[in-house]
């Protein structure tokens, strides 16, 4: 893939991504007025843990990482033919095994419901969890479905099918929910069920596209075919590093609702405000990466999977550093901008914002393991991303047990925010010390430029942001407005000027990743950097 149409690809992500993410925005400000940081939130937030959880073991995680790299190289040897029927082996075990386990998972929740007390906690929770719990098959198949499109490098329709589960979100809560006022549970309930309807269309939505290229439904039970051994022999590794990272997400959940009715709701708002910026860049720069690199190494050719990766990480971190930095010095801002209103308090936004500011800095952290992990995967090594990881999960795990029993009450949420990013540093450097000893440097020097290129031009974005935001605020004349207007002119007036300032000092010193942008944008080829060691 040359630089214009990476760069193009990965803008392609970026754009329905940021729209999945506005909307997801939107659907996060409603469930704020609606439910705040009340206990049926945290119940809410704590109950979709578990299906996410296999989204991530059996979707978009360990399968997809150990299929693609795998389908990618039947293609490029033995044709399209037999690429697709290994699909539909892989389609059939993936839909047993997840039925499976919902329907398992479906009998346990419901006898702990009738015959066990549970406390006012875990009622709330258990119902949820249930109507949730279908949400896990079709959200998986989805996210194979996407990846298999995306290695195709057809980006649109995968990029939009999150956008549904945000869309079908919204219209629950602002005509379902409704209609059950004074209910609460009734309420949350009704967005429950949305989940569920929001999985079918995402599924649905991408069927047409995967016969276009060659799938054909049905079903196959030939599971001893080689190449799916092989799959299920680089999945085994990814899926155990992957539960046990999944179950400390968990066991964050339950910390949180431990410390208090509202940690996991607070976590929740804080964390959604940190997915933004991850998922229109990073995230897209990642579902880009996986098939690329896996192309690079289906030929054998590290020479330009190292540069890719060098300019992987150097145009995101162009992004990423300045992101972190906004938020953190805005956390408090933004966050009674877009959340204060209805039963969303001032100490809810108090509370939220305390976790946003610890947080911020894993904006670097989290988006660096994202450039890493795919170049492991490409080369078909699902182990040594799991064993760093299982370091990295004791870690936090550590970290959190620590923080929370040593910090004050109403910080403990943020101790929680704090150790996931601390985690999150240490697996991104040892990726990176790993990868370099296996394919040798990516061009760290030229890394090491631009990020302090970066770092220089977000230190007078940063002055420039706190000058700004603190004018507005002491001088409220400047702007003739008031109530939430005057906060989101304030937030937004804030932003510009800082952009403006990022953007024109990153001119100024000729950043070549601000030219990569610039000319993806004019399709035409980018001027070249160098990439030295």
């Amino acid at each position: 893939m040359s630089k214009t149409h990476f760069i193009k690809s990965t803008a392609i992500v970026s754009g329905f991504t940021a729209l999945s993410r506005v909307l997801g925005l939107v659907r996060d400000m409603l469930m704020a007025g609606v439910f705040g940081t009340s206990l049926y939130m945290s119940a809410f937030v704590v109950a979709f843990t578990i299906p996410n959880l296999f989204r991530r073991l059996f979707g978009e995680g360990a399968l997809s990482a150990s299929f693609i790299p795998v389908f990618i190289e039947v293609r490029h040897k033995e044709g399209e033919g037999p690429a697709w029927i290994m699909v539909r082996k892989v389609v059939t075990l993936l839909t047993l095994t997840l039925l499976a386990i919902v329907i398992a998972a479906m009998l346990v929740v419901t006898a702990a419901s009738l015959w066990m007390d549970l406390g006012e906690k875990a009622a709330l929770v258990m119902p949820l969890l249930r109507i949730m719990l279908p949400y896990t098959v079709f959200i998986c198949l989805a996210a194979l479905s996407m990846a298999i499109l995306n290695s195709y490098h057809h980006y649109a329709v995968p990029a939009f099918t999150p956008c549904l589960l945000n869309f079908v979100w919204i219209v629950a809560v602002l005509f379902i929910c409704p209609r059950f006022t004074g209910d609460p549970m009734g309420q949350i309930g009704a967005v429950a069920w949305a989940v569920i309807a929001a999985g079918v269309l995402q599924l649905g939505v991408q069927i047409p596209q995967l016969v276009k290229y060659g799938y054909r439904p049905g079903l196959s039970f030939d599971w001893k075919d080689r190449r799916m051994i092989r799959i299920l022999t680089l999945m085994g590794p990814a899926a155990l590093g992957l539960a046990v990272t999944q179950f400390n997400v968990v066991i964050d959940r339950l910390l949180a609702i431990w410390i208090g009715p509202w940690a996991p709701a607070a976590l929740f708002f804080s964390e959604r405000l940190i997915y933004l910026p991850l998922g229109v860049f990073a995230v897209a720069l990642s579902t880009v990466l996986l098939p690329t690199f896996s192309g690079h190494m289906a030929v054998t050719d590290t020479v330009r999977m190292k540069s890719t990766l060098n300019r992987a990480l150097r145009n995101l971190l162009f992004v990423m550093i300045p992101a972190a930095a906004g938020l953190l010095i805005l956390s408090g801002p933004i966050v009674e901008m877009i959340f204060e209103w209805g039963n969303f308090t001032r100490q809810s936004t108090r509370l939220t914002a305390l976790a946003l500011q610890f947080y911020a800095p894993g904006l670097v952290v989290f988006s660096l393991a994202k450039v890493f992990v795919p170049a492991y995967y490409a080369m078909q090594d699902t182990r040594t991303p799991v064993r760093i990881g299982l370091y990295a999960v004791l870690l936090n795990l550590i970290l959190n047990v620590t923080f929370v029993l040593t910090w004050p009450l109403y910080w403990k949420h943020a101790g929680l925010a704090f150790a996931t990013v601390l985690a999150e540093g240490f697996y991104a450097l040892a990726l990176a010390v790993v990868l370099h000893r296996r394919i040798g440097s990516p061009g760290w020097r030229s890394i090491g430029s631009s990020v302090s290129l970066c770092a220089a031009c977000t230190v007078m974005m940063g002055l420039t942001v706190v000058y700004v935001h603190s004018a507005l605020t002491l001088h409220p004349g400047i702007l003739p407005l008031d109530g939430k207007l005057m906060q989101v002119a304030n937030v937004l007036i804030s932003i510009a000027a800082g952009m403006a300032v990022y953007f024109g000092a990153s001119a100024a010193l000729k950043s070549s990743e601000l030219a990569d942008v610039a000319a993806a944008l004019r399709r035409r080829k980018p001027q070249t950097s160098s990439t030295n060691t």
